[in-house]
């Protein structure tokens, strides 16, 4: 059985300030999902912090592309080699963030090692790129179009690797239905599964259907990347944009239970909750054993 090993990644770089003078305050889930026993819960291996860089947009304005771009790509490598460490031990990395951008530290471990898909399970595309919006900034709503290969070399080409995604490898689940990247995703053949099809067609079945798609031999394996955004804002409102109309948890549950539970599974990202966002602790006692029971359930 493989050791499952937590490793926080505490990183806010890839998101704009929510009021002038101040810092996004999703740094602070993974200590707050340590503060409910998190890591003891899961039966897990604690795999330490790697330690992000101060975030500081300095003179970066509209246009300039990437804010933190250079702090991000220093810290995407510095993840990387510790998530593959674990990767060619054989254990099972679940990285606590932070923000959307450190998913880009997960894609080059796997790419580095070969070739893997990406199960995305997220509120959002968080596909914008230069190709569609004048407005980049911000890599936490950028990473799935900057680990594909979209957006400037100095984070999309780490280590000449580029991309560290194929389109073809990367699953979506729990984007609004009115999401504006819908089109964009479905020309480029980028399965996607919107709030309302998991309704229809069954959270679980859809989830068991992605896990079987990555079983032939030109795939190593898949990543799984939960964003609490996902969530209804009714029951997750600790978000940095908490869209109506999201995912209740019996529903995300159904999602990550069979991927989790799959040995093709090669890690996990949880992101952008915000202690800051969430004074009564709920949704964060909500997200804690939202996880744990999946992989509690998952390898019943």
């Amino acid at each position: 059985m493989r050791k499952t090993v937590v490793i926080d990644a505490p990183s806010n770089l890839g998101l704009r300030p929510p009021v002038p003078g101040a810092v996004p305050g999703c740094y602070k889930l993974a200590g707050a999902l340590r503060d409910r026993g998190f890591v003891e819960r899961l039966g897990a291996v604690d795999g330490g912090v790697v330690v992000p860089p101060r975030y500081d947009r300095g003179a970066w304005q509209e246009g300039d592309g990437v804010f933190n771009a250079a702090a991000l790509a220093g810290y995407t490598i510095r993840l990387a080699d510790r998530i593959g460490r674990h990767l060619a031990s054989g254990d099972l990395p679940v990285v606590l963030g932070g923000d959307c951008s450190i998913q880009l530290g997960a894609s080059l471990a796997l790419r580095r090692a070969g070739r893997y898909g990406l199960v995305a399970i997220d509120g959002s595309a968080d596909f914008r790129h230069p190709g569609n919006s004048d407005r980049i900034g911000a890599a936490g709503g950028e990473e799935l179009a900057l680990g594909t290969g979209r957006g400037q070399d100095d984070l999309t080409d780490l280590e000449g690797l580029r991309p560290y995604l194929r389109d073809e490898d990367v699953r979506l689940f729990g984007i609004r239905d009115e999401d504006e990247d819908r089109a964009e995703l479905a020309a480029l053949h980028i399965p996607v599964a919107t709030v309302g099809e998991i309704r229809q067609r069954g959270a679980a079945d859809l989830a068991r259907a992605a896990e079987r798609s990555f079983a032939s031999d030109v795939h190593r394996g898949f990543w799984v990347h939960l964003d609490a955004d996902v969530l209804d804002p009714s029951v997750m409102p600790a978000v940095d944009s908490p869209d109506p109309h999201g995912l209740l948890p019996r529903e995300v549950s159904e999602l990550l239970r069979p991927l989790l539970a799959s040995p093709r599974c090669a890690g996990l990202n949880v992101t952008i909750y915000d202690p800051d966002l969430d004074p009564d602790g709920t949704a964060g006692d909500l997200l804690t054993d939202l996880v744990v029971d999946a992989f509690q359930t998952a390898g019943a």
